[in-house]
């Protein structure tokens, strides 16, 4: 009845008529009461809520859908430590959902099919790029990579947060898709240390080490877009940072309004 009564102060013969006729009650009546109540203003609200022919029923809100995912998109020049930094986050913070991307490019070392990536033919992907089957998808060095539209549905079902470990490509085009989510980057402290650790690898030609340096510089370029930028000087304090991102953002209230309502119900409030 608060909004009832909140309505009413506002003077408008129409606006009174029309709030009158949203709770049942007719227009004679109406005026009956508003007679009244300048006799106990101060108990009209708890009259109104006690009268059966006024009172307004407070139904519970209706839950058509499932609780919001928080998407976490993580972005890095090759060779600045995501994976192991992203593995380590997987590994010790709950509730999060990896996105197992698809790529036409080759496996590397100990990569497995469905865990690193989901590897596919060319010809696959662009079937599946005609079929519209993708959230963001890009071309790096020449092979595809791209996000399935069905990961942030089995992030919801699951009621986990998704993690994306993505280009600056496909961060840009998911960002524009989802606004709310969360874009990490994460930078080498200098070329020269991100050159020791891609020769570190051993998986690259000179050739290729040197266009990937190339990438980096245009890649880190795009750093104002995203909302963290996370430098890996020490392995340990970059995972704690990462960690510590992630946890904070799980705490914002507008990420946890489901769990503060029941709680102010409790008082009242």
């Amino acid at each position: 009845m608060e909004d009832f009564a909140l309505t009413r102060s506002r003077g408008d013969a129409e606006e009174d008529a029309e709030n009158a006729n949203e709770v049942g009650v007719s227009r004679s009546l109406y005026d009956a009461f508003q007679d009244a109540s300048a006799q106990f203003p101060s108990d009209f609200s708890a009259f109104l809520s006690a009268s059966p022919r006024l009172r307004v029923k407070n139904h519970p809100p209706t839950v058509t859908d499932l609780p919001m995912t928080t998407v976490f998109i993580i972005s890095a020049p090759s060779g600045s430590g995501k994976s192991t930094l992203v593995s380590r986050l997987l590994a010790t913070v709950g509730e999060l959902m990896f996105s197992v991307s698809y790529t036409t490019r080759k496996p590397r070392g100990a990569e497995v099919d469905g865990q690193s990536y989901r590897f596919v033919s060319r010809e696959d992907f662009e079937a599946m790029l005609a079929r519209d089957e993708f959230l963001e998808w890009a071309q790096v060095f020449g092979n595809y990579y791209g996000t399935h539209r069905g990961i942030l549905d089995d992030a919801r079902a699951r009621q986990q947060d998704l993690v994306l470990d993505i280009d600056v490509q496909g961060a840009r085009q998911l960002k524009a898709k989802i606004p709310e989510a969360v874009t990490v980057f994460i930078l080498a402290p200098s070329r020269l240390v991100l050159e020791q650790r891609l020769r570190a690898r051993s998986e690259d030609r000179d050739d290729v080490i040197a266009r990937r340096l190339r990438e980096a510089a245009e890649e880190i370029r795009n750093y104002e877009a995203y909302d963290y930028v996370l430098i890996n000087r020490e392995l340990a304090e970059a995972e704690a940072t990462l960690s510590a991102i992630v946890r904070a953002e799980r705490a914002r209230r507008s990420r946890i309004e489901d769990q503060i309502r029941p709680i102010l119900d409790t008082f009242q409030v």
